[in-house]
């Protein structure tokens, strides 16, 4: 009789053969590959001197020839771009705020079950999350209002997300109740236990729904290319389409440059793109350890 071969048993289950391991280490590293390569490659590009772009034909994937910031020092030098990022900047902040406060208040309201209107307010959020307006009365509606051509248009029309109000108030009604009441028995009002127990205890989900608004605020384009017509207002993500996506080439006077040659187009281009991207990057993983937390709480608790 031949023996059995006994394997490995974690947490009740038989740990993979060799064969298996091997085959998997090998299709996350093509994986891993395939999504870091390109990364390297817009990093090496914007970094790389002029004459080794030129003589790679556009794309350095390791420069040789040591690190040039040129292309950075072009781009923030003053001109178009540094103008969209201080743009971006603005939108971000200022409606990453305003989005965190409204729906901060929606929310609690929604989660009082003795408020008046709740039921017909709650239908309301969940019809938005249901049914899309459209473009075109999206835009009527701020026409309307008097916010065409103005930054305003970018950040009042997305400021209050149907999910994210779902997701606050799932939260907020999960609240242990012995807390709320003895507030209520102190004489503490609705404000007071909005502010002095409902914002302390949720500081997991606002920094969730925070990182959701500040992303969408700062990734957000189309609205920008539907409500603005002046190019001096464009935020970050259009330049990054207009003369990264769709090629149109930057010159000495849009970045700001005088009389100074400017570096290779792609090593602006690659330059602009990773600008667009590392503040998300750099604020991500300080709210990461709050993400699991405040989405499944929210949503479980619902």
């Amino acid at each position: 009789m031949k023996a059995k071969q006994s394997r490995t048993m974690v947490g009740g289950m038989p740990m993979p053969g060799v064969t298996e391991r091997v085959v998997k280490a090998v299709f996350l590293t093509v994986i891993c590959a395939v999504v870091v390569l390109p990364f390297i490659g817009v990093i090496s590009t914007s970094l790389a001197p002029a004459a080794e772009v030129t003589k790679a034909g556009g794309f350095v994937l390791f420069p040789t020839k040591g690190i040039d910031f040129t292309a950075y020092r072009s781009i923030l030098s003053g001109g178009t771009v540094t103008q969209a990022l201080l743009i971006s900047a603005f939108v971000t902040a200022v409606g990453t705020t305003i989005a965190v406060a409204l729906t901060c208040t929606l929310g609690w309201a929604l989660s009082r079950r003795g408020t008046i209107g709740n039921k017909a307010l709650l239908l309301l959020v969940l019809i938005s999350l249901l049914f899309n307006p459209g473009l075109i009365p999206s835009y009527l509606t701020v026409q309307q209002f008097g916010l065409l051509n103005s930054l305003w248009a970018v950040i009042v029309p997305v400021s209050v997300s149907a999910f994210n109000v779902i997701v606050v108030r799932s939260f907020f009604v999960g609240l242990p109740n012995e807390i709320i009441d003895a507030a209520r028995i102190d004489g503490a009002s609705e404000w007071k236990l909005f502010r002095h127990i409902g914002l302390p205890l949720s500081k997991a989900v606002i920094a969730v729904i925070g990182l959701f608004y500040g992303v969408g605020y700062w990734n957000s384009f189309f609205n920008a290319m539907l409500y603005l017509n002046d190019s001096a207002k464009w935020p970050l993500q259009l330049v990054l389409r207009t003369y990264v996506v769709n090629g149109v080439e930057l010159g000495g006077q849009d970045l700001g440059l005088a009389g100074e040659a400017a570096p290779p187009q792609t090593s602006i281009q690659m330059a602009i793109l990773m600008i667009s991207v590392v503040p998300i990057l750099c604020v991500y993983p300080f709210i990461q350890r709050h993400f699991a937390k405040g989405v499944l709480t929210g949503a479980v608790k619902g």
